[in-house]
């Protein structure tokens, strides 16, 4: 295939298929955790399942001073590269472009220097979450493959899309195939590893807020 054919696959039937493994993914692990249900707490309730819940949505957002001591690295750079990342997605006006076509809707992006500002944030916050993760020896216990994979599959889509914004090493549509691939590769193994957190994490939050107020305690 010439790299042409290979960017025409990868802005059609590469996305289609990326997009459809993501979306059925996403809601087949959603609902196979609110399928699981829980069993009836015949307690009685000693405070709010619901602003509890809510609330803990909220608080655990923010770390307490103990957790920020033990994990500032993590923390910090954790935060950095979501809301640098964030804007490098959202804010970029190809990208704005691309979900006006697909969704309808657009709103004004920034201008180009300062989006690759962010990207190179996110890569910076990235590598740093790695190196802490490899050096720090407890962490370093923890991590197993997946973490590994995750980690590389999420920086490669900055990585790639940093060398097409400058034009490095490859021809355009080369260089643009390879970021639009790399963002398919992510969509499609999203669902099945550790990124699903993006959608289960205020789940998670909600729910142990709303057993602790369920109980009366302090979540």
């Amino acid at each position: 295939m010439t790299e042409i054919e290979i960017l025409s696959w990868a802005r059609g039937p590469g996305l289609q298929i990326a997009t459809i493994v993501f979306v059925a993914g996403v809601v087949i692990r959603i609902l196979e955790i609110l399928l699981l249900g829980r069993k009836a707490n015949l307690a009685e309730a000693k405070g709010g399942e619901m602003s509890s819940g809510l609330k803990t949505m909220f608080t655990r957002t923010i770390p307490d001073k103990t957790t920020f001591k033990r994990s500032s690295v993590t923390i910090v750079a954790g935060y950095t590269f979501h809301i640098a990342m964030f804007i490098a997605f959202f804010f970029f006006a190809p990208h704005i472009l691309f979900i006006k076509d697909v969704f309808g809707i657009s709103w004004p992006s920034l201008p180009g220097a300062v989006v690759d500002a962010f990207a190179v944030i996110s890569i910076i916050a990235l590598v740093a979450v790695l190196v802490n993760r490899l050096t720090n020896n407890v962490m370093r216990y923890l991590t197993n493959f997946e973490d590994l994979l995750t980690w590389f599959l999420t920086i490669l889509p900055l990585i790639t899309g940093y060398l097409a914004f400058h034009r490095i090493g490859f021809t355009a549509p080369t260089l643009l195939a390879t970021h639009l691939l790399s963002v398919e590769l992510l969509l499609v193994v999203f669902p099945f590893t550790k990124l699903m957190h993006t959608f289960t994490l205020f789940l998670a939050r909600w729910y142990n807020g709303a057993i602790s107020g369920y109980r009366g305690v302090a979540s």
